[in-house]
């Protein structure tokens, strides 16, 4: 079982409040998040690139298999 780091779920958190909100952008587009799942993988994302530990992209392992 993968383990999470605390503050990769206050950052998938803190992205789930702003997509209630309606202020959660997606990337380079900067349209509005819509999706649970989006919200999630952009906290997730904000978490990796602030260094905390966090399981590798399924998405990434597949494409490198």
């Amino acid at each position: 079982m993968a383990k999470y780091d605390k503050k990769a779920s206050d950052e998938v958190e803190k992205a789930m409040h702003e997509k209630k909100k309606g202020s959660l952008k997606s990337g380079k587009s900067g349209k509005k998040v819509k999706s649970r799942k989006q919200a999630i993988a952009i906290g997730l994302s904000k978490a990796r690139k602030s260094g905390v530990k966090v399981p590798k992209n399924k998405s990434f392992k597949k494409k490198n298999d």
